[in-house]
């Protein structure tokens, strides 16, 4: 690293401060070289895409300072609110340096898709993008009904070459690797992907009456369809850590010009 100083990482996730894939990714992180801060939701928080949500009291939001399992000398903080609140608020003078990078993750299970707009793994790192930190999704591919231990070190194993291909990229980049589940010798080459309609699962909502009144059932289906080949969820399938760049918000300028026709035969 050029710098003076050790590059920081805020290391954050969405499945808890209690998520072995997080302690697992602080570790590669500082085996990297990389200066570790870990900041986590206090409890699970898959789902929530880039809220900033948090348990607020007043204009207070409770942290809890933490000692995580093989990662002495490393600050840890469980805080009570969403990834991308955390991030944000790394950025806005809680976190002082700020970070450099923004690694998510390890999540248990894949983030393909354009479903990875619900994903609050990505959602942290492109809240990090906002800030102009380059960051990493990073999710493994374990299904949620698979009783085998998830195997983070196939994870650790992909992590270096994919902190190079970050580290050269423009400040804001923001990247999501998905890895199989599988030994690190049994994978394929990484390969970049672009993202897949949606991704390998969808959420089916029923809406059901019962003794308690209406509610909203929800039950998950696998795709029907073949995987499209080239895409995240077809590279992945055939045993490839995918990486894809994720543009965050930006504008799209011309949408007046598109409807003047219209506008015009009116």
């Amino acid at each position: 690293m050029a710098s003076s100083r050790r590059l920081r990482a805020l290391i954050t996730n969405d499945d808890g401060i209690d998520s072995p894939g997080l302690w697992a990714l602080a570790a590669g992180a500082r085996d990297a070289g990389f200066d570790v801060v870990v900041a986590a939701p206090h409890v699970d928080a898959s789902g929530v895409g880039a809220s900033v949500l948090s348990v607020r009291e007043g204009n207070r939001t409770r942290l809890h300072r933490r000692e995580l399992d093989g990662l002495p000398g490393i600050p840890a903080y469980a805080v009570e609110g969403h990834p991308a609140f955390i991030v944000h608020s790394a950025g806005r003078g809680w976190l002082d340096p700020e970070p450099d990078v923004v690694l998510s993750g390890i999540n248990r299970g894949a983030n393909l898709g354009h479903a990875v707009l619900h994903s609050g793994t990505v959602g942290a790192v492109l809240a990090g993008s906002l800030h102009g930190w380059r960051g990493l999704a990073v999710s493994l591919d374990v299904p949620e009904q698979d009783t085998e231990r998830p195997r983070w070190e196939t994870v650790l194993a992909v992590l270096p070459e994919v902190l190079d291909v970050l580290l050269a990229a423009p400040d804001g980049t923001a990247l999501s690797l998905n890895v199989p589940n599988l030994p690190a010798a049994e994978i394929g080459e990484l390969r970049e992907a672009r993202l897949s309609a949606f991704g390998a699962v969808q959420v089916r909502v029923d809406l059901r009456t019962g003794e308690h009144g209406e509610a909203l059932h929800s039950a998950v289906e696998e795709m029907a369809s073949a995987p499209e080949p080239g895409t995240d969820l077809g590279l992945l399938t055939a045993g490839h850590p995918t990486l894809t760049e994720l543009q965050s918000v930006s504008e799209r300028p011309g949408v007046l010009d598109r409807a003047a026709p219209s506008r015009r035969a009116g």
